[in-house]
């Protein structure tokens, strides 16, 4: 049963990365490996839950406003610290918007 839902994780993933990749401007596409991508995915997931964005509350239209810049930011800072690599925020932010992107499409 877990083992089914790790797969199921895992080729969500892979579809969420090929859309990315799909939506990243070619001169961005060339500096993301998958693997890459894949960390960025799984650091958006923790970024999401630590800054406590998943609770946030919805206005009155039902959106919730995100700041792509801030989010792009403290995962460039976060793959540095980790010394994962030292990747721009303006790059991420494609990465990061491409990520919300799939997300909207999955509803």
């Amino acid at each position: 049963m877990a083992d089914d839902f790790l797969l199921e994780d895992a080729g969500d993933d892979l579809q969420c990365v090929e859309f990315i990749k799909s939506y990243l401007p070619q001169e961005v596409k060339s500096r993301f490996t998958d693997d890459d991508l894949f960390y960025f995915i799984d650091l958006l997931a923790d970024y999401y839950v630590e800054s406590g964005l998943l609770e946030q509350e919805p206005d009155a239209d039902g959106c919730v406003t995100l700041d792509t810049e801030a989010i792009a930011a403290a995962i460039a800072q976060k793959a540095k610290k980790e010394k994962y690599g030292d990747f721009s925020a303006e790059d991420l932010v494609w990465v990061v918007q491409g990520e919300l992107e799939y997300g909207q499409d999955e509803e």
